[in-house]
């Protein structure tokens, strides 16, 4: 910051307090933007709030509200732009110009068509200094699910794997026992899927990780949310186990998606309170097209989901049609293990097409490295 002026110090001190707020939004917002606000007069915080689905007020006006008349002469750091519309509320440009602010700084723009840019130009057109990019990958990195699902109205999808140096996600089938897990990484990675299962509004897997993992897929965090996080499976003739860890601690919080479904466990599963829906497949095949099963969840206001796969599902997202397919991000948790060329690799059909990705992170989680990389920009509104 030793280059900055102090104004730009300043400005970057409080809109990571935005970001901070808006952290708060994460889980309870969906399937609106986490949003984060704060006002400042005099180098002083005099309101600041974020985003709560269920509580109506967008961050602008719950940091208005704190505010009252301090609110006038302020300066406003809010991580996403503006809102210029009427929809549950009214548009929050409106509100920062009734209530005297003087400055608003923006961290980026807003993927809504419904605003995008529009906010910023009714402020400008009020006489309020309008500042804007301060922070704005992090501020774009919190709502890439949002970006996704108002543009497309698909949610993002991220892929998700613990997977050993030489890319295998779980050791020879031969030697485990069905149904035990496959823990390859440390607590520190675990915890840091549970936060990621947070954001989430969704997890997806398929049948077949069911029957090999009897996975619970639950968001263990702790962190409130304000909807169930929705378990998804993909199992086409319906063999999801009636005893299965998923069935059994489902809690209006179970889809699965099926093509042919077998009547009896149809109807064994909707007594048990499990949703159960059939997806149309592609001629000459009985699998779930991934495509169809995320338009479905897109229906649902699921903005952002994780696969949580095995080998077979993974290829497949990948592949579909032209890469990078239906999958928006990779992440993936590498643990300091080699399980050798009779594992389970994180593809059942390998890709000689290089992914490219738009941006890539690194970073360690106890002894795990993390690779992180966006085969997909939601901001953009490109179709891939």
């Amino acid at each position: 910051m030793s280059d900055l002026t102090p104004a730009q110090g300043q400005d970057l001190i409080w809109m990571r307090h935005a970001l901070d707020l808006a952290l708060q939004s994460v889980g309870v917002a969906s399937p609106n933007p986490a949003v984060g606000c704060v006002l400042v007069s005099n180098n002083d915080i005099v309101g600041e709030g974020f985003h709560s689905y269920d509580l109506r007020d967008h961050a602008e006006v719950v940091a208005l509200k704190a505010a009252g008349s301090a609110a006038k002469g302020s300066t406003a750091y809010v991580t996403l732009e503006p809102c210029s519309h009427t929809g549950r509320t009214g548009p929050c440009a409106n509100a920062l110009i009734a209530a005297g602010v003087s400055r608003v700084v923006v961290a980026t723009g807003d993927p809504n068509p419904a605003v995008n840019g529009s906010g910023i130009a009714i402020l400008r057109r009020a006489g309020i200094s309008v500042d804007i990019g301060t922070f704005e990958q992090e501020a774009r990195d919190l709502n890439d699910g949002f970006a996704r699902y108002i543009r497309t109205n698909l949610p993002f999808i991220t892929l998700k794997a613990g997977i050993s140096l030489d890319g295998r996600i779980a050791p020879d089938p031969a030697t485990r026992t069905p149904g035990s897990a496959v823990m390859l990484t440390g607590a520190e990675s675990q915890a840091e899927v549970h936060r990621m299962r947070h954001a989430s509004d969704a997890l997806i897997t398929g049948i077949n990780t069911v029957l090999a993992d009897n996975p619970l897929l639950t968001d263990r965090s702790g962190l409130p949310r304000r909807r169930p996080l929705l378990r998804v499976v993909l199992d086409s003739t319906l063999r999801l186990p009636l005893e299965s860890k998923l069935v059994q601690t489902a809690n209006d919080d179970l889809i699965v998606l099926c093509a042919e479904p077998n009547p009896e466990r149809r109807r064994a599963l909707e007594a048990l309170h499990i949703r159960v829906e059939q997806i149309d497949t592609e001629p000459n095949s009985n699998r779930i097209p991934l495509k169809r099963a995320l338009k479905r969840l897109g229906e649902l206001e699921i903005t952002s989901a994780m696969l949580e796969a095995g080998s077979q599902l993974n290829a497949s997202a990948i592949a579909h049609d032209t890469l990078p397919g239906n999958v928006d991000k990779l992440t993936l948790f590498y643990a300091p293990v080699f399980l050798g060329a009779s594992a389970v690799p994180l593809l059942d059909t390998a890709h000689s097409i290089p992914l490219r990705p738009i941006r890539t992170t690194l970073c360690h989680f106890g002894p795990d490295v993390r690779l992180e990389a966006w085969l997909r920009d939601p901001w953009s509104g490109d179709e891939m």
